[in-house]
């Protein structure tokens, strides 16, 4: 019989390479898919509902709604002015929309794609939203209004916005009482207790310029900024800390977290690729692979059981000017899959 040890560290490696082999290789990623959805307007945020396997997709005035596992298009949420992005209450079957035309947030039922309520009076120009569990409150980032507002959703009501010192961009929750909110504008990075709704810290984030998408690893507590100055910057979420600066592709606007494999992937809609960082340990990180897209391709969204990426793109119908938006090729608009074959 081999000793306790050996056995421990046998099985340990068995597991060890186990996961490794039903993890996906990043340097193996691709776009191993095209569902277009075509259709006028712009685009922001995508949301993944992991246990409906619905992806929702903003488009200006609506919501699309993607069944993954079928590829096609199931429905819309309606009635979305300027829409930016969708929060989901999975306790309570909610979805919610942030309406950035509207200063209002849409309300639908998860199960049926009912709407149910329009919430109105949030700040002005509602941008990401985040359902907190710790708080079971809804929290919209209004861009303009330069503040966030707290949406009991018992009652569908906005109880109170509070002020904020720059313009904010993505924010997280760490479902333990506290969202995080990058300050495009200021390079900063805000912690709010969600018990309270009160800043409770604001911090540098180093040489990041412009941050805007933002995830976190719950279990590490670090927080993942993606900044317009090809940077991404790793918080100590209970410190404040910079910790790591890593090298990612141009105009990012979005980056997730994958727990199941320690990977971060940041989408960059300028150079038209995905930056994947592998993260060894809390505090160090490196670069693994840059999988191509096409430019546009700025905001993505994660599938955590195939460990997919999803993606909304258009084709442009000239380069992009200093400053502006280009024009897409009309009907265009498309979702792209990207993961192993």
């Amino acid at each position: 019989m081999r000793p306790l040890s050996s056995l421990l560290i046998g099985a340990l490696a068995t597991a060890c390479a186990a996961h490794a082999a039903a993890a996906p290789a990043p340097a193996d990623f691709r776009v191993i898919g095209h569902l277009p959805l075509g259709g006028a307007g712009g685009w922001d945020y995508l949301s993944f509902d992991a246990q409906r396997r619905h992806l929702f997709v903003t488009r200006g005035d609506h919501v699309d709604v993607v069944d993954v596992d079928q590829n096609k298009r199931i429905g819309a949420i309606p009635g979305t002015k300027g829409v930016h992005g969708v929060a989901l209450d999975q306790a309570g079957h909610r979805g919610y929309a942030s309406n950035g035309q509207a200063a209002s947030v849409t309300v639908f039922d998860l199960d049926t794609l009912a709407v149910v309520a329009t919430i109105d009076g949030t700040g002005e120009k509602p941008d990401a939203i985040v359902y907190d569990a710790a708080s079971k409150h809804v929290f919209t980032f209004n861009g303009k209004g330069r503040s966030f507002s707290v949406i009991d959703p018992v009652h569908n009501t906005v109880t109170s916005t509070v002020a904020l010192a720059g313009k904010p961009e993505f924010a997280v929750s760490d479902e333990a009482g506290h969202i995080y909110v990058n300050l495009e504008d200021s390079a900063q990075l805000v912690k709010i207790d969600t018990a309270s709704n009160t800043v409770v810290a604001t911090w540098s984030l180093g040489s990041c310029e412009s941050p805007t998408g933002l995830a976190m690893d719950r279990k590490a507590h670090r927080l993942f900024s993606v900044c317009d100055n090809k940077q991404m910057a790793v918080t100590n979420a209970d410190t404040g800390k910079v910790v790591a600066q890593v090298p990612i592709g141009e105009g990012p606007d979005a980056v997730v977290f994958d727990e199941g494999t320690s990977m971060v992937y940041s989408s960059n809609g300028e150079s038209g690729d995905i930056t994947a960082v592998r993260e060894k340990d809390a505090d160090h990180y490196n670069v693994v692979a840059t999988i191509a897209t096409q430019p546009s391709a700025r905001t993505l969204a994660l599938d955590p059981k195939l460990h997919r990426l999803y993606l909304s793109a258009a084709k442009w119908a000239a380069p992009p000017k200093e400053g502006a938006r280009p024009d897409v090729v009309p009907d265009s608009f498309e979702v792209l899959t990207v993961g192993t074959p």
